[in-house]
């Protein structure tokens, strides 16, 4: 093969090569937890606002809390689950404690009686999602205020 043209081969094989080399690294696909995960917490955070209403579960008929989760659940993971918080906690998806939370979880308090009472969907930063009481509205509260560090029971992951 001819000098000129055997270096002009190599000198192509070696640009080709490092401009693969030099291609961008792909990114990794988003695991379908984490995408899932993503569409819950919008959908939550979009329903900021809608009113409260005991036994409701629809953004037009309003939410209470665990009719929230339900809703939320049901329309972006194809998940469904009980109706009640109280059924919700019984689930046997791991619990998980506050330190461990990731956006996503459940979070439980109990904010009457015994046992479990009120629900959530943990957001991340401190924060979730819940529809808190009659007159109210669905709105976003921080895990530290003083009224739910006292009444938060635990997290549960049902999303993996």
């Amino acid at each position: 093969m001819h000098r000129g043209l055997r270096l002009s081969l190599l000198a192509g094989a070696v640009l080709l090569l490092a401009a693969c080399a030099s291609a961008p690294p792909r990114m990794a696909p988003q695991s379908t937890q984490a995408m899932l995960s993503n569409d819950v917490l919008f959908r939550a955070i979009s329903l900021v606002g809608t009113p409260y209403r005991w036994g409701g579960n629809t953004p037009g008929g309003g939410f209470d809390c665990s009719g929230l989760v339900d809703y939320v659940f049901r329309t972006e993971a194809g998940l469904l689950l009980p109706r009640t918080s109280r059924e919700m906690s019984r689930l046997p998806d791991p619990r998980v404690d506050q330190a461990q939370l990731l956006p996503g979880d459940l979070v439980f308090f109990q904010t009457e009686g015994h046992g479990v009472s009120h629900v959530g969907i943990y957001v991340g930063r401190g924060r979730f999602v819940h529809a808190p009481d009659t007159g109210g509205t669905v709105r976003l509260d921080a895990l530290d205020n003083p009224y739910w560090r006292r009444h938060f029971l635990y997290g549960k992951r049902v999303l993996r």
